[in-house]
């Protein structure tokens, strides 16, 4: 499927045509095409299944196709016939399996049965469910302190699966959740937690049909969240505006071809995406706000009453005092200088946000990933507060989430820092002690790892090995432990950068029907706009070996807990049982069996979006932080080399998170190929190099520990002068662990300091 490697710039639209080929290849591919084209027509639909991939929304109406291309991808890459069990691992060792890519790993197929680490054969071998179950408990029972045992969740994990993972966990006497948030939208939870009390967005996906400007920060939807698409060409159809601010060019930001348009596919025609385009430097967007509101400050002294909400500001809010003061002590040179536009570019961008009535500002890790986003998150928060553009239709902040139910999972209480106000609802609600004590979040659990004092990981989906930064640190924590676990839906790294004892538990996916003693159960997700609905799995499971995830960990609290604080084995019998101890538990899922057989499921609420504040104070909160003195760290700025540029990573346009569907990446021209830089040419020049070359990446980081990735390709791409881009995993080696976010502990993948040095053997590409 996956053609000779070549660079060759894209000149199409977004979706459209190229879209449909990719969905038939991958369609294909799964070896079972007549099955996923009926599941995927069940994708999102009432009475249908959750697409597995992102976590954008969905009116409720039901009656057409509601996948995109990358959804599309995501069915057909769970949903495949190709399984892998104890045949493949008796070809197989580990140390061979190391050797291939992460796309081959995840190509062989679904696991379908239960496996256990054997040293001695460096093999994985079969292993009876009970058997695993009670190889967990004894060694979690072993462990000095609960606290030496990490306990990991993907965001793809459904409520009720999440639900059970974090009762289970406290009752065992830890709040140690790392959490695949904590990599993502972890600044977006704190910093809106702080500003407007609650750490979600205030939208829904209604709003985005009243908006007068929709504002995207950071966040390259075409690839990442295909069906925002569709929501912003009909705000430009209808007059609205779409500003955005990101510094590559992303072609679902320009012009969108809509697949179901008939006219429009055998036209070939398109449509735009965006009405002005804004480029910052990397780490530049807060400024660039602040830039923003200096200028509305300035029109509001000249014209007082012209541009703030002051009725929304005297009633809703405090702080405004602090904040406007920090705005008008900001440098316009050190504004210009950190955003990278010319300060015309700002007035514009001003102009167009104090010309829209209502406005909804979206954003994802292009803000999140760095050291100062919090500070930065607020500051867009700020600035829409000053206009009263929260909590009415058509305005409002949204974080676009990533994995289709890491938002949900958080609100089941996956959380390492829990509210006092879950805790005392579980201890009231199950009669035992809860623990207190903060937890670990990523970061923290990888270092605790390093250093010895967590012998235990268990990973509820995902692929930690290789989500994470510094990726031979990583995968040395997790060769350091005990025991690791794996519960997974297919091969991946994280499997092969195992502890001591490891074991790998099959699990069904959001595709799969599961079967329990009640017959067929559904699982419900949130997507980002807090809408959460049933998901109703399809297919058949390609093994009857494979277990759903709330019986994986039904049956490890079982072995581990017995009957205390519930029947574990009694609950998944029925997962309606489930879902009524969440509504005795969480605020928001009353009648939650009732509320979910609505079309479209239901809306657990937003105070904020109400207009109701759960700050301490009572209002939303201006929050007033200084610009960064320096965008480059400390850590940084002490090397005696200067960085040559400054990288950000992110995916490639057949991937999702860190899983691959294929090589090629359409949008950015890209075939066949992952080990690559894209950069501006004038740099590629300016540094001695030239487009087609292979070069090394060195990680700038002052702690003595060398961070390099071997023989990318230079690619002359449209980026800004002193950025370039490359694709994650391949270069999490290079981000390191200590370089993470201020209060947030997100690691900064958007902002790593690198030199380039030839590569041998030199070879080109053309």
């Amino acid at each position: 499927m996956n053609s000779q490697p070549r660079y060759q710039p894209y000149t199409g639209p977004a979706a459209g045509w190229g879209a449909l080929r990719s969905v038939t290849q991958h369609w294909l591919d799964s070896k079972q095409p007549l099955k996923n084209l009926r599941a995927l027509l069940k994708t999102n639909q009432n009475g249908g299944f959750d697409c597995p991939g992102c976590a954008w929304g969905d009116s409720p109406e039901s009656g057409h196709i509601k996948f995109c291309e990358n959804g599309a991808k995501a069915v057909n890459w769970e949903a495949t016939k190709r399984g892998i069990g104890r045949e493949f691992f008796a070809r197989y060792s580990v140390a061979q399996l190391r050797e291939q890519s992460d796309y081959w790993l995840e190509h062989q197929g679904r696991l379908t049965e239960p496996l256990r680490y054997d040293a001695a054969s460096d093999r994985y071998l079969p292993i009876s469910w009970d058997a695993a179950f009670g190889l967990i408990a004894d060694t979690l029972k072993g462990l000095d302190s609960p606290h030496q045992a990490e306990f990991y969740t993907s965001g793809r994990a459904s409520n009720e699966a999440a639900f059970l993972y974090q009762l289970m966990v406290r009752a065992y006497g830890t709040n140690n959740f790392p959490d695949c948030s904590n990599m993502c939208h972890e600044a977006s939870g704190v910093a809106l937690g702080e500003s407007i009390g609650v750490g979600k967005g205030t939208v829904t996906f209604a709003d985005f049909a009243h908006a007068d400007a929709i504002f995207v920060f950071g966040q390259n939807p075409g690839t990442n969240h295909p069906r925002m698409l569709e929501p912003l060409r009909e705000a430009i159809e209808r007059g609205a505006l779409v500003v955005c601010f990101n510094p590559l060019k992303e072609r679902g930001l320009e012009r969108f071809q809509h697949p179901q348009h008939p006219l429009e596919m055998l036209s070939n025609g398109d449509r735009p995406t965006s009405s002005a385009y804004f480029r910052p430097h990397l780490g530049g967007d807060m400024a660039a706000v602040r830039g923003m509101a200096k200028f509305l400050l300035q029109w509001e002294r000249e014209q007082p009453g012209s541009v703030f909400d002051q009725a929304f500001i005297d009633a809703h809010t405090d702080g405004l005092a602090d904040w406007l003061a920090a705005v008008a002590a900001s440098d316009w040179a050190q504004i210009e200088q950190q955003s990278g536009l010319a300060r015309g570019e700002i007035e514009q961008a001003a102009r167009l946000y104090a010309g829209a009535e209502r406005v909804i500002t979206c954003w994802a890790m292009g803000i999140t990933q760095h050291r100062h986003s919090v500070a930065t998150i607020q500051e867009i928060a700020n600035l829409m507060l000053l206009r009263g553009n929260i909590g009415k239709p058509g305005a409002g902040l949204c974080p676009v989430r990533g994995h289709s139910n890491v938002q949900g999972d958080r609100t089941m209480g996956i959380n390492e820092r829990p509210p006092a106000a879950l805790l005392d609802a579980l201890q009231r609600r199950f009669q035992f002690p809860v623990p207190r004590a903060a937890g670990h979040n990523t970061v923290e659990a990888i270092n605790a790892m390093l250093a010895g004092q967590a012998k235990v990981f268990i990973g509820l989906g995902g692929n930690f090995a290789q989500a994470t930064p510094d990726s031979p640190r990583t995968h040395a924590a997790l060769q350091q432990c005990e025991l690791s676990v794996q519960i997974s839906t297919k091969l991946n790294r994280s499997h092969l950068m195992h502890g001591k004892q490891a074991l790998i538990l099959p699990c069904l996916g959001r595709t799969d029907i599961d079967r329990q003693a009640h017959g067929p159960q559904a699982v419900t997700v949130e997507d980002s706009f807090s809408m959460v609905h049933a998901s109703w799995g399809q297919l058949p499971p390609l093994s009857a070996q494979m277990r759903s995830e709330p019986a994986i960990i039904a049956g490890i609290a079982h072995a581990l807990l017995g009957r205390q604080p519930v029947d574990w084995l009694w609950l998944i019998e029925d997962y309606a049982r489930i879902r009524e101890l969440i509504a005795d538990t969480l605020p928001g899922f009353a009648n939650f069996n009732q509320q979910i057989t609505q079309p479209g499921g239901f809306y657990l609420g937003n105070a904020a979006g109400a207009r109701r504040w759960n700050t301490e104070g009572g209002k939303a909160r201006f929050i007033a932080h200084a610009l960064p003195e320096h965008l480059l760290p400390a850590e940084v700025r002490s090397q005696e080399q200067k960085p040559h540029l400054v990288l950000q990573t992110l995916r490639s346009h057949d991937q999702y998170n860190t899983t691959l569907y294929g090589l090629d990446d359409r949008y950015r021209g890209v075939h066949g190929m992952r080990e690559v830089l894209f950069v501006n040419a004038a740099d590629i020049q300016r540094l001695g190099f030239e487009p087609g070359q292979k070069v090394d990446l060195l990680s700038l980081w002052d702690d003595g520990i060398e961070r390099r990735v071997k023989g990318f390709t230079l690619l002359a791409y449209d980026t800004p002068a002193g950025q370039a881009a490359a694709y994650y995993p391949e270069t999490n080696p290079l981000v390191p662990l200590d370089s993470f976010g201020v209060g947030s502990h997100t690691p900064t993948s958007k902002f790593i300091a690198i030199r380039l040095l030839p590569a041998s053997p030199d070879q080109r590409i053309h």
